[in-house]
């Protein structure tokens, strides 16, 4: 069936409210519990008297990348629902503290649309809508958190061993998590130059900039211009499929040039370790091994190829421009090295 027979009504009322609800109040736990752990109240499930508690002080976390999650996701959402697509809501993914992985709280949310997108102007509208309203979201909090740092004794209230040391310690103690910088971090150091900016070795404990630091990385992974991402529903509404598969292509292979010095120094010191393979610094901090798992994924899981809509045809110029535009959000947020352990 045609989406373009679909009313609106008929869309809202084809919905799984319940789940939708359960799945949002799982996660917004899972959050609650990630962002109190990183703010320095790890929850303790030997106080149940103090879990409430403990949760209250992630909710500034929980509540801003609920908010970025959120307004993405309806961002693609009601763009579908303008055009009568049938879509469902956001699902969103909830990830109980787990140890082998980065307790986030949370995978993401998706939508899943129901039938064949009738045409590239569709396509386009739903696949930009999403990134381009979160990023105004990821940027409004690193904005707001690079313009109200705390003091600079918050940190020392998470770490009171910094008070004996004199200070953060320079250069950071082994196993030090770090987090990664992209253009619009760098622009915004520069333009707003605020007080207190901490390392980042200790930013994921500043609610604010953490989660407008994982909005502008999220923005980026989904604007990778490869398959069915937003960045390859957007590269093919603009550029066509031959375009489309070119960008694919290209930056498939530079996610895997991007990973391939540290993966293999990584994977020579697990499995070869006489072998003492040796890769100079200059490449090495540019590279970042976990692009080797993103680039199998791309490869074999989303892939490089688009499926045609029902109407291939020429995009107008506003949303040639608005493409553009969600290019250049693509740049400056794409973090070439976004975490790793000192």
């Amino acid at each position: 069936m045609n989406s373009a027979v679909h009313s609106r009504t008929s869309i809202l009322a084809d919905q799984r409210y319940f789940l939708h609800i359960a799945l949002f109040i799982a996660t917004a736990l899972c959050t609650l519990w990630a962002g109190a752990f990183w703010t320095g109240h790890p929850v303790d499930l030997e106080k149940p008297g103090a879990i409430i508690s403990s949760l209250s002080h992630g909710t500034t976390y929980a509540a801003s990348l609920l908010l970025f999650l959120g307004v993405h996701e309806f961002g693609h959402f009601f763009a579908a629902l303008h055009h009568r697509i049938r879509a469902t809501l956001p699902y969103f993914i909830p990830v109980p503290p787990l140890p082998f992985l980065l307790n986030l709280g949370t995978m993401g949310a998706v939508i899943k649309i129901k039938e064949r997108i009738p045409d590239t102007r569709a396509l386009f509208d739903t696949g930009a809508s999403g990134p381009l309203a979160g990023f105004v979201v990821s940027l409004g909090l690193l904005v707001y958190g690079f313009l109200n740092l705390p003091p600079e004794s918050h940190l020392y209230l998470i770490h009171p061993e910094y008070v004996t040391l004199g200070g953060i310690p320079d250069p950071p103690m082994e196993g030090t998590l770090y987090l990664g910088k992209n253009i619009l971090w760098i622009l915004l150091e520069v333009l707003i130059r605020p007080d207190h900016l901490p390392p980042m070795t200790e930013m994921y404990h500043y609610p604010f900039l953490f989660t407008g630091w994982i909005g502008s990385f999220v923005t980026a992974l989904n604007l990778l211009p490869v398959g069915q991402l937003d960045g390859g529903h957007i590269s093919y509404a603009m550029f066509g499929r031959r375009g489309h598969f070119r960008a694919a292509t290209i930056f498939l292979w530079f996610i895997f040039l991007l990973a391939l010095p540290s993966f293999l120094e990584l994977t020579g010191t697990m499995f070869l370790p006489d072998l003492h393979l040796r890769i100079p610094d200059a490449i090495m901090q540019w590279s970042w091994p976990g692009w080797m798992f993103w680039f199998l994924i791309l490869w074999r899981v989303i892939r490089t190829t688009h499926p045609p809509t029902s109407f291939d045809h020429p995009l107008d110029s506003r949303r040639m421009i608005i493409g553009w535009i969600a290019i250049l959000i693509f740049v400056i947020s794409f973090t070439p090295i976004p975490f790793g352990i000192i």
